[in-house]
C-alpha cells in the first residue's frame, strides 16, 4: 500500500513540475508578443491619417 502512495505522489509531482515549467514558458512567450506588438502599434500611429 505504501509503494502504491509512493508512486502516485512521485508521477504527481513531475506532472506539478512539468505543467509549472510549460505555463512559464507560455506566459513568458505571451508577454514578449504583447510587448513586440505594442511597440509595433506605437510605431505605426504616427502613418494613420484621419
Amino acid at each position: 500500500m505504501e509503494e502504491k502512495t509512493y508512486k502516485l505522489m512521485s508521477s504527481s509531482g513531475i506532472l506539478c513540475l512539468v505543467m509549472g515549467i510549460l505555463i512559464c514558458i507560455i506566459g513568458i512567450g505571451a508577454g514578449v508578443a504583447m510587448i513586440v506588438n505594442g511597440g509595433r502599434l506605437l510605431k505605426g500611429k504616427n502613418d494613420i491619417l484621419f
